[in-house]
Order: structure tokens, then sequence, then C-alpha cells
């Protein structure tokens, strides 16, 4: 009997070992995964073609000597901003006071001598008309006259040179703009010949914006370059300016090298957020999309289907959808596809660990909306 009554207690441990092992093998609750959303809206989108820019003043003046002399005053700081006809240098002007001096009081000469000289020849006009003086004699007196009167408007054009000179010494700004560096200073020589400014003046309000676009777009600008265009620009760095202006330049011909067309935007800039030579990132408003899809341009996952989304479903369950990119910003996609709906929410972070049905957890706080400004990619 003892024998019998071992194998049946070891058969009971074996049956109860399995009963213990199929408990440890039952499937395990897969806990929700943590994943960030956004909502999906719907709304007008702007057309936008992007490229980058150089800012540059429309205006440029290099100021320079029209007389020779020394400089005897800077009347402004470097860097300050001028007014047209302002007074920037002063060269020293005695010189050009005293040939205007000269050429006045060569006037006052010379037209007292023609003034005698056709009294004369006004009287031997009535003496020859007796005979009393000879005809040559007249002529003599008029050519004097002749003479007299071109030596007066020499006299003219010399005092008008002289005034000019005067006030070329007084050295003035041509634009209203922005000064540079002072690149002469008190005491030094000037020369109207050399090529060397005295200080360079931008104009800074308005401005200009001058960038490229592939010639493929160049149809699109032309066929709505009727209208004014609305033109954005964002200075490289500093994503929180961001100003507005018009398309003021199409160029005339595509540049062969490049395969690139030319054009300018102006910009009133007025709080001086452009700043000459710097680079900007323009965006050139062709057209508006009226109620677009955009979600996110996170929430979009490229792979060997496509471009996909995933939607977060009312009882908390992440859907995959397939979804047609129509063009893309810095952060936002304007998409088309079955089953989207403004309002629902997409994964913008945590999908590279989803699956299609996979249940989620939003975390709190951490659900945004899909704003920003949408553009600078082609459609």
């Amino acid at each position: 009997m003892r024998p019998r009554a071992a194998v049946m207690l070891g058969a009971l441990g074996f049956l109860g070992g399995g009963l213990s092992a199929c408990r440890d093998a039952a499937p395990r609750r897969i806990p929700p995964i943590p994943v960030t959303v956004a909502t999906i809206e719907r709304r007008d989108v702007p057309l936008i073609l992007a490229a980058t820019g150089t800012v540059e003043p429309i205006r440029s003046v290099q100021v320079r000597a029209q007389v020779d002399g020394v400089v005897t005053r800077v009347a402004f700081r470097e860097g300050d901003d001028v007014k047209e006809g302002q007074l920037l240098f002063q060269v020293d002007p005695r010189a050009y006071q005293a040939d205007l001096d000269k050429a006045a009081a060569a006037i006052t000469r010379d037209a007292a001598q023609a003034a005698q000289a056709e009294r004369d020849l006004a009287r031997l006009r009535e003496l020859g008309k007796k005979e009393y003086v000879t005809a040559q004699q007249v002529d003599q007196a008029q050519a004097q006259v002749a003479q007299l009167t071109a030596i007066l408007r020499a006299d003219s054009a010399a005092m008008e040179q002289a005034r000019l000179n005067l006030g070329w010494a007084s050295v003035r700004a041509a634009i209203s703009g922005r000064t540079g560096s002072v690149l002469v200073r008190e005491g030094n020589l000037v020369r109207a010949a050399s090529a060397e400014p005295l200080v360079v003046i931008n104009q800074l309000a308005p401005i200009r914006v001058r960038f490229s676009l592939p010639a493929a777009d160049l149809a699109r600008v032309r066929a709505r370059a009727s209208r004014t265009l609305t033109v954005t620009a964002v200075p490289v760095g500093d994503s929180t300016t961001r100003v507005t202006g018009t398309l003021s330049f199409l160029d005339n011909a595509v540049d062969t090298l490049t395969g690139t067309i030319g054009l300018k935007a102006e910009f009133a800039n007025r709080d001086r957020s452009l700043w000459p030579g710097e680079l900007v990132r323009v965006g050139l408003e062709l057209d508006t999309e009226r109620d677009a899809i955009v979600v996110p341009e996170a929430a979009v996952l490229n792979g060997q289907q496509g471009a996909t989304v995933f939607v977060i479903t009312a009882d908390g369950k992440a859907v995959l959808h397939r979804v047609k990119v129509l063009r893309t910003s810095d952060s936002i996609a304007v998409v088309s596809g079955a089953g989207l709906e403004p309002g629902q929410s997409v994964v913008i972070d945590g999908q590279l660990r989803l699956t299609d049905g996979a249940t989620v957890a939003v975390r709190r706080g951490d659900s945004a909306r899909a704003s920003g400004a949408v553009g600078g990619k082609r459609s």
C-alpha cells in the first residue's frame, strides 16, 4: 500500500504544479501608453512661398567732400539718425568766401564798364548819323560793348561757382537715414577727388528685402502680381519678430545660372525691426485656402504606408489614419484624409510606441491646439 500512496501523492503534486504554471502564463494587462495630444482644427490657411532674403536700404548715400579743405567741425555723432539737409561736416569756408567776394567785386567792376561802353556806343551812333565819326569807330564801340557783356556773363558764372563752392563747404545729408562710422575727424584735410567717403547714410524706414524664388513659381506669382501681395519677414535667429510688407518688384528675367527669379518687398520698418545686411526668412502670401484641416506637423508620421496620424477615440484608443499632407510650415501641416474632423485629438508625442487600437493615457496639461502661422512650404 505504501508504494501506491506515494505514486498518488506524486501525481497530485504534478497536477498542482501544472495548474500553478498555467496561472503564471495567463496574459498580463498592458497599461495605457502615455501620449501628448493636440486638437485638429479647420480654418483659413494662407498659401505662402518661403525663401531666405537679405535686408537692404532703399537708398544708401556715401557722403563725400565736393571741395578741398580742412574739416573744422563734425556736427553729428556716428550712428545718429539725420534728416535730409542736416549739416554733417564743415570744411573751412574762408577761402571760398573770399572767392565769392572777389567774384562779386568783378561783377560790379565789369557791369560799370559795360554800362559806360553802352553809353559811348549810343553817342557814337548819333554822331555817325551826322558823319562826325566814321563807321569803323561805331563798329569798334559796338564790339567793345559785346566784349564787356561776355565778360560780365563770365563773371556771373564765376560768382555762381564761388557761391556753390561756399555752399559745398557745408557738407549736408542728401537723404534722411542712419549714419555709420565717421571716417574723417576735425582737422583732417579732405579733397573733392578722394574716393573715400566721409560717412555712409542708410535709409532705414522704409526698407527693402531682396529674395529669390525658383523659376517654377514664376507663373503663380505673375498670375497674382496685379494685386497687392503681402510679404512677411522674420529675422534669422529671432522668431519673436515678424514684420509685414508688400511685394514691390519682380525681376524681368530668370537668372539662368541659378534658375531663380528675383523679387523685392518693401516694409515700413518704423520700429527698426529690420536692419541692412540682415538675413530674414521671407513668406510671400499668394492666396488663402478656405476651411483647411490643420494639425501640428509633429503629429504626422511618414512610413512605408505613407503619411499617417493617430487619432484618439472617445474610449481612449489610438486609431491610425492615413492622410495626405498638402503643405507644411515650421510646425503646422495642412492635411486631408477620411475620418479627420475638427475637434478630434491627434497624438503629437509618444506615437512611436503606439499600434493601431492601442489604449492611451493623455498626459494632463500637455494637450495643445494646432495654432501658429501656416505656410512656408510649397503645395
